[in-house]
């Protein structure tokens, strides 16, 4: 499995429209069993798997050394799956760190992409193809996300506007997705979630950034850095519009270009 997946897009200069094939950076589950149980899952780009699990199990404190490890392998030749056994002695002085398995626990091996999405699908309804959002005044926006900021040198920010450009609120946080349960938060909150028109974010868009908008019925995402091959392919499921901005101020518009005008 490589880290890219080709996809075919829509680019947007000015007044003229061309299409273009794009490498988009893979984003794939990987399921990590420790003693024969599901212990996590995380979402990374393929490649390097049993260093991956490595550094998670030595960070993690299921490991002190390299020695603790009695195999580190794939299963069944499964790249998306890796599994832990520790050495007898190891076991005994880590119950504690054992029983807390389950960031996002998995209960059989092949998980995939696919099954991800479909699994996300019947959480998120999708978004009204009739909601339209002008081009112009997302750009706009887009473009004065920095304005918008208060902490622009050491956080993510993702800011949700009105359809008319209003701002309607902005969340800020090192970690990208807070800084959107921050902003969508703020409207839920309130009660004023409806009046979302589109949402401007400041950092890589990952398939969990696409599916909290998508929760919120936020029709579209636009943000100054592109997306993963499985956020594309979630927000393409579920009707929402993806876009970003490449350094010559063009639009890459990966899906849901139909709502643009």
């Amino acid at each position: 499995m490589t880290g890219y997946k080709q996809r075919t897009i829509n680019v947007f200069s000015g007044q003229e429209q061309d299409g273009i094939s794009l490498e988009l950076i893979q984003e794939v589950p990987l399921s990590i069993r420790i003693q024969g149980k599901p212990y996590t899952l995380v979402m990374r780009t393929p490649g390097d798997e049993l260093a991956h699990v490595a550094g998670f199990c030595l960070a993690e404190g299921i490991v002190d050394s390299f020695e603790d490890f009695a195999t580190l392998a794939y299963c069944d030749e499964d790249v998306n799956v890796v599994t832990v056994t520790l050495k007898p002695a190891r076991i005994k002085r880590i119950p504690d760190i054992l029983s807390r398995s389950g960031f996002i626990s998995q209960t059989s091996c092949g998980i995939c992409g696919k099954e991800l999405i479909d699994d996300l699908k019947q959480k998120i309804r999708p978004v009204p193809k009739a909601v339209k959002v002008d081009t112009s005044i997302a750009t706009h926006c887009l473009n004065r996300l920095s304005d918008y900021q208060t902490r622009r040198h050491c956080c993510h920010a993702a800011v949700i506007f009105a359809k008319d450009g209003t701002l309607l609120s902005l969340g800020e946080d090192v970690g990208r997705h807070n800084a959107l349960d921050k902003s969508i938060g703020a409207l839920f909150k309130n009660g004023t979630l409806d009046r979302a028109g589109f949402l401007v974010m400041s950092s890589r868009v990952s398939y969990e950034l696409v599916q909290k908008a998508a929760r919120a019925k936020i029709p579209g995402i636009f943000s100054i850095s592109g997306p993963t091959a499985l956020a594309v392919e979630l927000a393409d499921s579920v009707n929402m519009t993806l876009v970003c901005q490449n350094k010559n101020k063009n639009l890459f518009v990966f899906c849901g270009e139909q709502r643009l005008f």
